[in-house]
């Protein structure tokens, strides 16, 4: 039926009344997952809890879910690690068969983000979770809305406090008429 390391579902094994999960996606899951891809940069210091509702319509599945908790990100200006409360539902139609490939551009509707396509027996789950925890997440994780970032010369936090480095000289070329505007 369902095996909770691998979060593979055996599609057989979902009852007519459909299989309610509730999770806690350790730390040591998104450690695993940071190990596939070392691209990720944030992590779960105390988990996510992931609710889960599988229903089968004939061959279709239907996943209702929700995912919470905190993710630690790194700020996209200053560096600072800092705890981001996240929280999302996803709706998900599950069709038997390939994805179909068209070989050219389309326009998706917000219908076609909520379908995907499954092959075989088995349902897994981990690679759908992973993808709903992505959407959670911010595109440039801030630590906060105003915050000044690094100096680019010195590499000084300037949420602490200005740097020591002298006031940099524009090199726009819209500068020079400025600074004769105001002789």
């Amino acid at each position: 039926m369902f095996q909770e390391q691998t979060f593979k579902l055996g599609i057989a094994g979902i009852p007519a009344q459909g299989l309610d999960l509730a999770l806690t996606l350790e730390p040591r899951w998104f450690e695993q997952w940071r190990e596939e891809d070392p691209s990720l940069d944030f992590n779960a210091p105390e988990g996510l809890t992931l609710k889960l509702l599988v229903q089968k319509h004939g061959r279709d599945l239907l996943l209702r879910g929700s995912l919470g908790g905190t993710l630690d990100f790194a700020c996209s200006r200053c560096l600072t690690r800092f705890g981001l409360a996240v929280e999302g539902a996803f709706d998900l139609l599950l069709v038997p068969g390939p994805a179909p490939v068209s070989g050219r551009e389309e326009e998706l509707s917000a219908d076609d983000l909520s379908l995907d396509y499954y092959t075989g027996d088995e349902l897994d789950l981990g690679a759908i979770i992973k993808e709903q925890i992505l959407l959670l997440i911010p595109l440039k994780p801030l630590c906060a809305e105003d915050c000044s970032g690094l100096c680019p010369r010195c590499g000084a936090d300037l949420n602490r406090g200005a740097c020591a480095c002298p006031a940099e000289e524009s090199t726009s070329p819209f500068a020079v008429p400025a600074r004769t505007e105001k002789s």
